[in-house]
């Protein structure tokens, strides 16, 4: 019965948060999806693969907010108190439901380790051809459209139905470096696509071109070409329009699309790549501080005594010679210490982020049980149901979760916090909150009674007050 309680709020709030990270996502890229023509099939397929890479987020909060109101739904219609009358613990009452939950953290490690990957894969790489597609083909009258390479097209007027345009003004650009020297312009003009699609096809009438090319030399005359015609076709390559999709194989390395074992070995190969990008980096420091490179002194040491014995043998000028090339190669060895802690510095973020992608799957499966252990403690001591007070709380522990782990994961990224035990924090604040909640539902302490607090500040209170040895005799 309670895991029927608890299943319909869950899959309602699991929705409803679900379409809030959507929209969130639509509103970041608005701009790159509006005014390009895509179909309805590929805006769904995008939208598809967006909604599944908050899945993870979106479970934690969901089942956070459905315990809330699941027991305090229970507690707000008195079904609780018949269950404890009858020797339930609140742990009893909890039980199916946190078999339920650990069924579902089990299932979003799952998911988060085997099938977000894929769908990540091919959400990047179909946002990637989305982002990278030009506009639609939609020519506004009296303004020039640029989408196609190498025409600069306008048309002052516009039949939006049959396609007819007045006063066609073409440039053509397909020249480098040659403006405005070619130019077409006609009184009347249709416009369609070709068979294949291919090609827009430009069909004009009583018009006439120039055509101006450059001089062949310095002083040379500009020969000019122009010419009227009663009637022309251009055909304009429409190639750059269509939605080319990317081979997924140049993402399939990024850090989102591995698994647990695939992250873990990537990570020791890039550790194992900087260990050896810095031992060159090393070996090419000390090479570079050798000033004398063709003497051979106990090796590629040089003693303070041996130094002063080369020096005392150089004649002035050539002992200048060496401070200068010593001068030089300082200062190459300074960029070359910069550049290579500017590298160095990269290639520790790189790490960082795949060991916090390793750390974040079983995190977000943990919080699901966290947030349970809160929410329904939370809801039994409040003993209110429905989308009111719950969803205060709800919000309230997300946001502290969500603000705590995004800033521990940006530490880790910049290297001030490990990744153990920093993507781990935000589960460690809450484990204590989640005890203490849990102890009190269970042994039914009154959390949220003022009176108990008013009590309890007396006999505090008390312990501070002044004892009279002979209390006070009313005459």
């Amino acid at each position: 019965m309670t895991i029927m309680a608890f299943l319909g709020p869950l899959v309602v709030t699991f929705v409803i948060v679900l379409f809030i990270l959507v929209m969130q996502f639509l509103w970041k890229y608005v701009d790159d999806l509006m005014g390009k023509g895509l179909e309805w099939y590929v805006i769904l397929e995008l939208m598809t693969y967006a909604t599944a890479s908050f899945v993870p987020l979106a479970l934690p909060l969901a089942i956070l907010l459905s315990s809330i109101m699941t027991l305090g739904g229970l507690g707000e219609n008195s079904e609780l108190v018949p269950m404890r009358s009858a020797g339930l613990g609140v742990l009893h009452i909890m039980f199916p439901l946190t078999i339920t939950v650990l069924i579902l953290a089990l299932g979003s490690f799952y998911f988060s380790n085997n099938l977000l990957p894929v769908a990540n894969l091919k959400f990047h790489s179909l946002l990637w051809d989305v982002t990278r597609k030009k506009p639609a083909m939609n020519l506004q009258p009296g303004i020039f459209y640029n989408g196609i390479d190498g025409f600069s097209i306008r048309a002052m007027q516009k039949d939006e139905e049959g396609g007819a345009l007045r006063d066609v003004l073409i440039y053509d650009h397909r020249a480098a470096f040659q403006g405005n020297r070619t130019v077409v312009r006609a009184k009347s003009g249709t416009m369609h696509r070709s068979t294949d699609g291919h090609y827009l096809v430009l069909s004009l009438k009583d018009g006439h071109f120039y055509d101006e090319h450059s001089p062949a030399g310095d002083g040379a005359s500009y020969p000019m070409m122009r010419g009227t015609f009663t009637e022309d076709e251009i055909r304009l390559d429409l190639s750059g329009l269509g939605l080319d999709r990317t081979d997924r194989d140049l993402f399939k390395d990024h850090y989102k699309m591995l698994t647990l074992g695939q992250l873990r070995f990537a990570k020791d190969s890039l550790v194992a790549q900087m260990n050896e990008r810095t031992k060159d980096q090393e070996r090419h420091l000390a090479n570079s501080l050798l000033i004398t490179r063709g003497k051979k002194v106990e090796g590629t040491a040089l003693m303070a005594g041996t130094m002063h014995q080369f020096e005392t043998g150089l004649a002035p000028e050539q002992r200048r010679n060496y401070y200068d090339v010593a001068m030089n190669m300082v200062r190459n060895s300074i960029n070359f210490i910069d550049r290579s802690t500017e590298e160095q510095k990269g290639r520790m973020e790189q790490i960082s982020r795949f060991q916090v992608e390793w750390h974040r799957k079983p995190m977000l499966a943990l919080a699901c049980i966290l947030f349970f252990f809160i929410g329904a403690p939370l809801g039994a001591i409040i003993r209110k149901g429905g989308m009111g007070l719950p969803v205060v709380f709800a919000i309230i522990f997300f946001l502290i979760f969500h603000i705590i782990s995004f800033s521990t994961e940006k530490l880790v990224i910049a290297g001030r916090v490990q990744p153990w035990p920093g993507m781990w924090i935000s589960s460690m604040v809450l484990l204590p909150i989640g005890i203490v909640l849990t102890w009190k539902a269970s042994t039914d302490s009154p959390l949220f009674d003022a009176d108990a607090y008013y009590r309890g500040w007396e006999r505090f209170r008390s312990l501070f007050q002044r004892r009279h040895a002979h209390p006070p005799v009313v005459q």
